[in-house]
């Protein structure tokens, strides 16, 4: 086994940066396709982030990553993950932003559900609580009124339930390999079953496109890359709730990017969100100082 026994703080750490790092690069992508397909972004950002991943490795993470044994569970995650892709953006042409967030915000609660099946995970009263505190920030910051049950509806439920699927999956995966070889993994997947559908719907670039096309390989890379390292370093019923800071990062670089300015809602909302962080920090924080004081007492006794 390659996990190394690291604080859960690291790992609520990384993947606090890893969502920044996520909204970062959907805000690209936000950019990006009003001038290009969502195949054309997948299929040159996958590409980005494995060459890179291959220049950084060399010849023997690459041999490690053809010959390594989680091949097949990364290449099912890889389906579900361009499933995910496909359901999640094909929703956003006919939902509201708030609607599409709220909805696609049920993947951390789907997340805790599979941690304890899928993952043997314990997942504590106060976990739960973050959740679901972190879901009610999320729909009242988003404010999805006049949401009714329809296709889009169930396609972005669906990417989320994906989403989750593929983060309980990583999980697994994450504790027998390392984060690069599953990058390398999961992206040659990408360019695979996305390589065809480009040459389909191929519109022309630009040096200006081109170069945003080449920032959310190198963001969406660094992304990857702290969410695989935060999956080895904490369990998932930890990490969920943290999914939720993404809409804050959203809202945040709305404001910086197109002016965009939070409504009191929003505000509150975020709030929410931030106390559902809390709650785990603390109380992993509270439960470390409880096993340390049971370890010096044993210590003591003997």
């Amino acid at each position: 086994m390659l996990i190394v026994k690291n604080s859960y703080g690291t790992g609520i750490l990384l993947v606090t940066l890893s969502y920044l790092l996520f909204s970062s690069h959907d805000a690209l992508i936000k950019i990006l396709v009003v001038s290009v397909t969502t195949w054309q972004i997948l299929f040159f950002r996958s590409s980005t982030v494995l060459i890179g991943c291959l220049i950084i490795g060399g010849r023997q993470t690459a041999t490690r990553a053809v010959r390594s044994s989680i091949i097949k569970p990364m290449a099912i995650r890889s389906i579900f993950l361009i499933a995910a892709w496909i359901s999640y953006y094909t929703a956003a042409k006919s939902l509201q932003l708030g609607q599409l967030t709220t909805i696609y915000f049920a993947a951390p609660v789907v997340a805790t559900l599979l941690a304890g099946p899928m993952l043997g995970e314990t997942v504590s009263i106060s976990r739960w609580l973050a959740v679901i505190i972190g879901f009610i920030g999320v729909v009242v910051a988003s404010d999805p009124a006049g949401l009714t049950i329809s296709l889009p509806v169930y396609l972005v439920f669906q990417a989320a339930c994906l989403w989750a699927f593929c983060m309980v999956l990583l999980r697994r995966t994450a504790m027998h390999e390392t984060s690069l070889v599953q990058m390398i993994i999961t992206n040659f997947f990408f360019v695979l079953f996305s390589g065809g559908m480009v040459l389909m719907s191929w519109t022309s670039i630009n040096l200006t496109t081109a170069g945003l096309l080449a920032a959310v390989g190198v963001i969406g890379g660094l992304a990857q890359f702290t969410a695989f390292e935060a999956m080895r370093r904490a369990p998932v019923s930890v990490l969920a709730p943290f999914e939720y800071s993404s809409l804050v990062w959203a809202f945040v670089l709305g404001y910086l990017i197109w002016g965009d300015i939070p409504a009191l809602h929003v505000a509150i909302g975020a709030v929410l969100i931030g106390c559902a962080g809390l709650i785990i920090i603390f109380n992993e924080k509270l439960g470390r100082k409880i096993r340390s004081s049971d370890d010096g007492g044993e210590r003591q006794a003997l």
